[in-house]
C-alpha cells in the first residue's frame, strides 16, 4: 500500500481525496495543523500532498523544511492563484503544484506518474561503495566499521582501492609494497586471501590470470 501524508486544513476536501485514492490503494493521512504534520514521521511516508494556505504556518515554509530534511516527493495542491507561489513552490523543491478546485483523477494521475518517476531516480543511482580508506589515519573502513589490517595487508588495499576496476600487476604491487618480508609472489597470494576473508561477500577482489588483481565495484 501507498501510505500519503496530506497537510490540508480543509477537512472537507481531504476527505472527499481521501475517500477516492482509497479505492486504489492508497492510504491518505492527514493532519489540519502543519507542525502536526511535520512530527508526523514523514519518512514513513511515500508522497506528500501539500496545501499552501495553512494555519499558524505558511505552506511555503512547510515545503522548505520538507526538503531541508526528508527525501519525499511533494505535490503542492493550492486554492492560491499568484504565479509567484507556484513558481517558490518549485524553485523550493517540490515535484508537481496543482491548483485547487481539480478533479481527484488528476491528482490520481500525477500521484502515479509522480511515483514511478521518483523510484526510477532511486533506482538509477549508483550504490555506495562499502570500502573507503583514509590515508590520514591510514585506515580502511568496511561498511563504517574499521578493518583490523596488517601493514602489508594496508598497502595491498590502499593501492587496489586507488586502482579500482582496474588491473593492478603483481609487480607493481610487489615494488610499491616495502612491507613484504620476501617480496615474493606467493607471499601477495597469502595476503590477498587474507584481504578476501576479511572483506567477506561484500567486495571482491578478482585475480587476473598471469597479470594480477582487480577490485571490483
Amino acid at each position: 500500500m501507498i501510505n500519503i501524508l496530506m497537510i490540508e486544513d480543509d477537512i472537507e476536501y481531504a476527505s472527499l481525496l481521501s475517500d477516492f485514492l482509497a479505492k486504489y490503494n492508497l492510504k491518505v493521512t492527514n493532519y489540519e495543523d502543519p507542525y502536526l504534520g511535520l512530527s508526523a514521521g514523514i519518512e514513513k511516508y511515500d508522497l506528500l500532498i501539500l496545501d499552501l494556505t495553512l494555519p499558524n504556518m505558511d505552506g511555503l515554509e512547510v515545503c522548505r523544511e520538507v526538503v531541508g530534511k526528508y527525501d519525499i516527493p511533494i505535490i503542492i495542491s493550492s486554492a492560491r492563484s499568484d504565479l509567484s507561489d507556484k513558481v517558490l513552490g518549485l524553485q523550493l523543491g517540490a515535484d508537481d503544484y496543482l491548483p485547487k478546485p481539480y478533479d481527484p483523477q488528476e491528482m490520481y494521475a500525477r500521484i502515479v506518474s509522480l511515483l514511478r518517476r521518483y523510484k526510477k531516480t532511486q533506482n538509477t543511482q549508483e550504490p555506495v561503495f562499502p570500502l573507503v580508506l583514509n590515508e590520514t589515519q591510514e585506515e580502511v573502513t568496511l561498511n563504517g566499521l574499521s578493518l583490523d589490517l596488517t601493514p602489508a595487508e594496508f598497502v595491498v588495499i590502499r593501492l587496489l582501492l586507488k586502482n579500482r576496476n582496474s588491473t593492478v600487476s603483481k609487480e607493481q604491487i610487489l615494488y610499491d609494497s616495502e612491507v613484504f618480508e620476501y617480496g615474493t609472489d606467493g607471499s601477495l597470494a597469502v595476503i590477498i586471501n587474507r584481504l578476501r576473508k576479511k572483506l567477506g561477500d561484500e567486495v571482491n577482489i578478482k585475480t587476473v590470470r598471469g597479470i594480477g588483481y582487480r577490485l571490483l565495484s
